[in-house]
């Protein structure tokens, strides 16, 4: 399927479900409590994100301090990303969907997954790896600088 498509698709699809949910609950509970509930779910994701966020730099600097690459740690920024966005849209369904990406097992579970399904290295090259593996390659040579 086209990628425009699919992408045509959630922005049809997924306000359809939000508007749904967020009628039904105002059904049940009220508008006022449903809109503070909407408000409560944003505040404490942004929260929740800003610790996730904190915690995730700090072992991207502890990886680069041993000289590993932290790749595990950027693809987990990435989908910290994609959860601040879905816990920035209005509505249950989204938030749901962004408070589960805050989990960290969560988010190591579907890196591991699609980096398995990628059939893609999770390591650095052999000349790039650090105190653990390998030391780096070093390249000697001469430089000379000439000056018009």
């Amino acid at each position: 399927m086209n990628p425009f498509t699919v992408l045509f698709l959630l922005f049809l699809t997924v306000p359809a479900v939000e508007i749904y949910f967020l009628i039904k609950v105002g059904n049940v509970i009220g508008a006022i409590p449903t809109i503070a509930l909407v408000v409560f779910t944003a505040l404490l994701g942004a929260f929740l994100l800003r610790l996730q966020g904190w915690i995730t730099l700090q072992r991207t600097r502890m990886s680069l301090a041993r000289g590993e690459l932290p790749a595990m740690e950027m693809l987990e920024g990435v989908l910290l990303v994609v959860a601040g966005a879905l816990l920035l849209t209005p509505g249950f369904v989204t938030d749901t969907l962004g408070f589960l990406l805050l989990a960290p097992p969560l988010r190591r579970a579907l890196i591991q997954r699609f980096v398995g399904s990628a059939n893609m290295p999770f390591e650095a090259p052999p000349g790039q790896r650090g105190r653990s593996g390998h030391t780096p390659r070093t390249i000697e040579g001469e430089c000379r600088r000439e000056d018009d």
